[in-house]
């Protein structure tokens, strides 16, 4: 224990400082890890409400191990972004991790155990909604974080604006969600035609599916920032996790 930790303790013992303000302060005092390259920002949760996840993509298997272990002995962690490779690496190191090849998130925790299998549930206080099927591991990334996160969540899969009679049987689910996740590519209008249905703000995720002009997403993301509906916010392209943490501060 750091003596400012200590400090803090002690403030809480003499009526200084109420529980929550010491949270606070323990969020600020700036203790991180580094190693092989990486500063890990262990008291990130304290802070924000969410732990720090490893972003997998790019890192080598070595510095990828050492954020896993080193997160890992302070509880669960969220690992995105993960190649088959990677996955099979974490999981010779960390056997009670889960895999989930299609959102490419690799768990140690949480309790996303059973929420990545089919069918999903299609309500809850978070509905993540996919376009197409080609939109699905994105949709997934999303789903899988606010089900990581313990978030009361659904995914709704392939309801786009190529057959929006796909969206009625759903309709009461989203009125009654709190948060919609909307992901889709191509043209990206599906976010713009939930927002005029539900009352629920929309986060709306482009996808980097399409052809020729589509430009790796750029074409969703541009209707998606030009929609005439109100009440849309709008990710960068594929960043489901992003829409996740951005739904999971909401539900504060």
């Amino acid at each position: 224990m750091n003596e400012i930790t200590l400090k803090i303790l002690q403030s809480v013992a003499e009526g200084i400082l109420t529980p929550h303000e010491a949270l606070l302060r323990l969020g600020d005092d700036a203790v991180y890890d580094t190693l092989q390259g990486l500063a890990l920002d262990t008291q990130r949760s304290l802070r924000t409400g969410l732990g720090e996840t490893v972003f997998a993509e790019g890192k080598s298997d070595t510095a990828l191990l050492s954020a896993v272990e080193r997160l890992a002995a302070q509880g669960s962690v969220l690992v995105t972004r993960v190649s088959s490779a990677q996955a099979s690496l974490l999981g010779k190191h960390f056997s009670s991790g889960r895999y989930w090849s299609e959102a490419r998130l690799f768990t140690l925790g949480g309790q996303i155990a059973t929420s990545m299998e089919r069918p999903f549930p299609q309500q809850g206080d978070v509905l993540v909604v996919s376009a197409g099927a080609a939109d699905i591991p994105v949709a997934l990334e999303s789903y899988g974080a606010l089900a990581f996160w313990g978030k009361s969540c659904g995914c709704i899969t392939d309801v786009g604006v190529a057959g929006l009679h796909r969206l009625i049987p759903h309709l009461e689910a989203l009125r009654h969600a709190r948060i919609i996740i909307a992901v889709a590519g191509m043209e990206g209008a599906l976010p713009g035609v939930l927002a005029g249905l539900v009352p629920c703000p929309v986060v709306a995720v482009p996808t980097s599916v399409g052809y020729g002009l589509g430009e790796g997403g750029r074409t969703a993301l541009s209707t998606m920032l030009c929609t005439c509906v109100p009440g849309v916010a709008v990710m960068n392209i594929d960043n489901g996790f992003g829409a996740a943490a951005f739904a999971a501060k909401m539900l504060r």
